[in-house]
Parts: C-alpha cells; structure tokens; sequence
C-alpha cells in the first residue's frame, strides 16, 4: 500500500511526491530536519523539537515555511492517515529551489516536506543490547545545526555496520568521545552518569535532552564533560539515545564488553521512566487545526 506523505501543503501517495533537481537541499544539503519519535500515535518531545527547527532554521537564515501549529497539525494529520501507533516521524525543510549558484537571498521559497516510518523497536519490549564500533570523527564544525549535510555520518555508520555493529562511537582527533553516529552516547560508573557537554561539535540531542531530566531523578550524579574511550571501556553501563530508539542498551563497543554485556539494571530504569515522562508530556490532539490540501 502506498505511504502517504506530506509535501508543501499536500497529502499524497509517496509515488507522487516530487522536488526539483534545482533544490538547495539536494545541491548544497541547504536543509534542515527533525525526526520524532511516534508513541501512542503521539509525537515525542514535540515543543523541544520544534524549538531546536526554529534554532537550525535561524542559524542558517532560512525562514520557516508553515508556522509551528500548522506543523504540528500536519504531522498528526499524517499520523492518523498512515495509522502510525509505534515509529518515526521525519520532517525537512529545504531552503527552495533555484539555478544553481552558492549564494542565496530572502526570495527563495522553501520546500517542506514529511514522512512516517516503522518503529525500529518496540517502545515497551526490552530491547537487547547493541554493539557499537568506534569509528574518526570527520564531520564539519557546525554539528549542533540539524541539517542534512550528513555524509560523515552515513561514513562512519556505513563502517560500524561493516564491522558488525549497530552504531558508530565516532573519536575526534584530540581522542576525546563525541557521540554516536546518528544517537548521544552516556556511560554510566559508579553512579555517576558521564555524558558529553553541548557545544558546536555535538548535536544538541532531544531524547539526550530529556534523559537528562530523567537521571536527576534517579540519585545518579550528573557529569556532562569530555571523556575518553578508555573511559567509556570501563563503564558499569552505557546506553545511546535518539527519537527513532528512545534508549537502548550498549553491550559491547569493539571488542570490550559493557559491564557484564547485558542490558543495565540503570539502563532499563531510565528507559522505562523516559517512555513514562514522554507520554506525560504528549502534546494535545485538541492542538492540531485542520491543514489545507486533501489526502
């Protein structure tokens, strides 16, 4: 059965959603996106992650192409016509499209578009734990930016998975850990809860974000610093966030085993008290206002 997207305005079978050759996100990867994760056929971490799309489309001066209500309706209309309980929500804007030149002005009309996706696991089965392998970091210096210049990224999880593991540990050049390929990275020894601190060189996490709300309630201390990956060798437990898997355990990073190699007894309490505080703050439906364009 065709998928049904969402392009400028418009439901439409997949089949029938196109963009020009002439677009900025496919020339220059002049876009930005979010990706959310669907819960209950709600969006997760909602108002965060449309703060951090106001701040990635500020950043790159690119004005926002519907406003944050219409969004929001569009996706859960999206939602509702795909019948999504469990998976993901993707969601980009591109700044438009025009003959190529490097240079851009305020006349370009931008481009938005977005898709459902399947769950990679199920929110409420405990997930069993992955293995990650570290791979350089090489991607460019404005990390905190959400945009799809992503070609580091798909290099070092391209590599992971060649090494038979589910996700890159990416290592930069001063040896300090920065984050996962496409998730944040914590660790966990002796209760105290070690995660990289926001800067430039990582992405602001959303699901990172939260897990820290999270663990301050949980009598762990709280360490956002730079660490290295002996440090994280030696960890009793680690685990890796994003909005497509929520949190999920770390078994193994290259050839050392996490703790004992199994799922932390901490892990799954802060999985299971993040799904907890992602469905207490689940936006209204009552909030979504019909959006012009059939399905």
């Amino acid at each position: 059965m065709d998928r049904t997207v969402f392009l400028n305005g418009e439901f439409i079978p997949e089949s029938e959603a196109k963009l020009s050759i002439f677009d900025r996100g496919l020339l220059f990867a002049d876009s930005v996106y979010e990706g959310f994760g669907i819960l209950d056929s709600q969006l997760v971490d909602c108002e965060y992650h449309m703060h951090r799309l106001d701040r990635s489309l500020s950043e790159l001066e690119m004005p926002s192409p519907m406003s944050r209500d219409d969004l929001f309706a569009a996706m859960m209309r999206l939602i509702e016509i795909n019948e999504s309980v469990e998976g993901f929500m993707y969601l980009q804007v591109t700044r438009g499209e025009r003959d190529r030149s490097y240079l851009y002005d305020d006349n370009y009309v931008p481009n938005v578009f977005a898709f459902t996706q399947k769950e990679k696991f199920a929110a409420d089965a405990p997930p069993k734990p992955v293995k990650l392998a570290t791979t350089p970091d090489i991607r460019w210096a404005r990390r905190d930016i959400k945009s799809t210049n992503l070609l580091g990224q798909v290099m070092a999880k391209q590599a992971a998975s060649l090494a038979g593991a589910y996700e890159a540990l990416m290592i930069a050049p001063d040896g300090y850990v920065t984050e996962a390929g496409s998730s944040s990275f914590f660790f966990i020894k002796d209760r105290d809860l070690y995660v990289r601190p926001v800067s430039n060189d990582i992405l602001h996490g959303i699901t990172r974000q939260t897990m820290l709300r999270v663990a301050e309630t949980h009598q762990l201390r709280i360490r956002e610093e730079f660490f290295t990956l002996d440090q994280a060798l030696a960890a009793d437990e680690a685990f890796i966030t994003a909005s497509s898997i929520y949190v999920l355990p770390v078994g193994q990073i290259d050839d050392t085993k996490i703790g004992d190699g199994g799922a932390g007894k901490m892990t799954a309490a802060l999985r299971s008290a993040y799904l907890d505080l992602a469905r207490a703050e689940f936006p209204s439906r009552a909030a979504a206002r019909p959006v012009a364009g059939g399905e």
